[in-house]
């Protein structure tokens, strides 16, 4: 099925690029952009993105690692942080 119209992007080519990203790397998340980077296009109207998205969703491998560190610190003196 075609995706994205403007750029003729199929859901098997996302799934493929989905796939070998994690396969490069198994830390890496997987964003709609970084999808694009990898068949060497860019989105033109916009319009796919809701479909994009789920096209992308549906794909296992494009889940957030379990193993993720939480990067996230909490604030403990937000005057001094932010001065």
């Amino acid at each position: 099925m075609i995706v994205c119209h403007c750029q003729k992007i199929s859901d098997h080519e996302i799934h493929a690029a989905i796939d070998w990203m994690r396969a490069s790397d198994d830390m890496t998340m997987v964003t709609p952009g970084k999808v694009y980077r990898a068949l060497g296009k860019r989105p033109v109207c916009g319009g796919c993105l809701p479909l994009f998205m789920s096209t992308l969703e549906r794909n296992e491998n494009a889940a957030v690692p379990s193993d993720i560190p939480d990067l996230r610190q909490p604030i403990l003196d937000p005057i001094a942080h932010f001065g």
